[in-house]
């Protein structure tokens, strides 16, 4: 079989038979095809060898690639050997040797409470789009949801009396977010006359996007550009330059932790699979300790001695 052929077909199986978004089916086809213009498309699948493989590893750090999208593709050209193999095209692994790039440890960025509060509080314009950006912003902060998971929330998926949110995260597992205060405040203003007022701008639109919570001008679903934009234009009203949606997110499981929240239960809201991927935040939360002790504390600041008497 030829990579082309073999290329589309993985790509139906994950879209297909593992529920992959069609963001995600994207970056797969794109790293793929990478991989195939590397190889050349006409190449039959059983005849790539490990040294090819690995020099498409190596032709990817030296074209200025990082690390971690160095790992993203390699992960998708592995995946799409195994596949492979499972569906008896091939009988070996061209890249089972390969040893995958080491991604330094990095924390997600973070605003403070105070900074995320002055944005918030800043979100005073009144008219349709004003409202909705600060319901976004209020939701994005105050439940800690994904930039696809609030551009993807439909209205029967919001139940404000009872007080959560129905979303849908990666794989389309589903979860249920507790949603209250002032982000449920803003949400519920927002989904009245705001939102049907925006919605009558619309001209055509496709089936899935007539429930959509949050429209744009146009009265369509917003995508998640535009969802960047407004994120990044409140941060900058407040002198938070590049403010992004993920960065809400993070500050909200932070800022939960810090609260006294238990991790297990910023698992759950944040819709993590593993506990190990939510306990990257135990390290900002005992960052913020050492900053505060030693902003606090008299004797923070004395150096140690250079040497043992």
């Amino acid at each position: 079989m030829q990579l082309e052929p073999a290329i589309r077909e993985y790509l139906a199986y994950l879209r297909i038979e593992r529920g992959a978004s069609p963001h995600t089916i994207s970056n797969y086809r794109r790293d793929l095809e990478a991989y195939a213009l590397h190889l050349g498309v006409d190449r039959e699948v059983d005849a790539i060898e490990p040294e090819e493989a690995a020099a498409f590893e190596a032709a990817l750090a030296q074209q200025g690639y990082a690390a971690s999208s160095v790992k993203r593709r390699m992960s998708a050209v592995r995946g799409f050997h195994k596949f492979l193999i499972r569906e008896g095209y091939t009988a070996k692994d061209p890249t089972a040797i390969l040893v995958m790039p080491k991604i330094p440890s990095k924390l997600p960025d973070v605003i403070s409470i105070e900074q995320a509060s002055h944005m918030l509080d800043m979100q005073t314009d009144r008219s349709a789009t004003g409202l909705r950006d600060r319901a976004l912003l209020e939701i994005l902060y105050g439940c800690g949801l994904r930039a696809s998971e609030v551009c993807g929330l439909n209205t029967p998926e919001v139940f404000l009396e009872e007080g959560f949110l129905r979303v849908f995260g990666k794989g389309s597992k589903e979860r249920l977010v507790p949603i209250s205060g002032k982000a449920a405040m803003a949400l519920g203003e927002y989904m009245g006359e705001p939102r049907a007022s925006l919605s009558m701008h619309a001209k055509t639109l496709k089936p899935s996007d007539v429930q959509a919570v949050f429209l744009n001008a146009r009265g369509g679903r917003l995508t998640r550009q535009g969802l960047h934009i407004i994120v990044e234009r409140a941060g900058r009203s407040v002198g938070i330059e590049g403010l992004h949606p993920h960065t809400l997110r993070h500050s909200f499981a932070t800022h939960m932790l810090m609260g006294g929240a238990d991790l297990r239960v910023i698992q759950e809201m944040l819709g993590h699979a593993d506990i190990s991927t939510t306990q990257v935040y135990t390290h900002i939360d005992r960052a913020h300790i050492m900053e505060e002790y030693r902003n606090a504390h008299p004797r923070a600041h004395e150096e140690a001695p250079s040497t043992l008497c």
